[in-house]
């Protein structure tokens, strides 16, 4: 089993479908990544030599942000919009959409479930 950026990535499947296992990295970034290092893509990881899966390794490293540092950027994204008090930072400190969708009704992904209100049978 391949690990690259800290994933094992499944060795029987096609390295384009296995490189979107890694956070940060889906099929665009995936085939962009294959086509530069001249990997075909309908090879399984499991073909792949070890000097591919270096270099595939090193490209990621080296190109991208991807897994814990991805992952940390977004969270100090949100902190820092909660921490200027703007108007995304607390809606997502309150929990709510935060990109204008309405919340009369639907938004019970982010609202949670509904709480039922005391008095009001029809």
């Amino acid at each position: 089993m391949a690990r690259i950026a800290g994933v094992n990535i499944p060795t029987n499947k096609r390295v384009i479908i296995a490189l979107t296992y890694i956070h940060g990295i889906g099929r665009t970034t995936a085939v962009k990544i294959a086509d530069k290092l001249g990997i075909d893509h309908a090879r399984r990881v499991q073909d792949l030599t070890d000097e591919e899966v270096l270099r595939l390794r090193e490209t990621i490293d080296e190109d991208l942000m991807v897994e814990g540092d991805l992952r940390r950027e977004t969270a100090m994204n949100i902190k820092r919009l909660m921490d200027l008090k703007s108007y995304r930072g607390l809606r997502h400190r309150n929990g709510l959409p935060v990109r204008g969708q309405r919340t009369h009704t639907n938004a019970r992904t982010r609202k949670g479930k509904a709480k039922p209100i005391a008095g009001k049978k029809k």
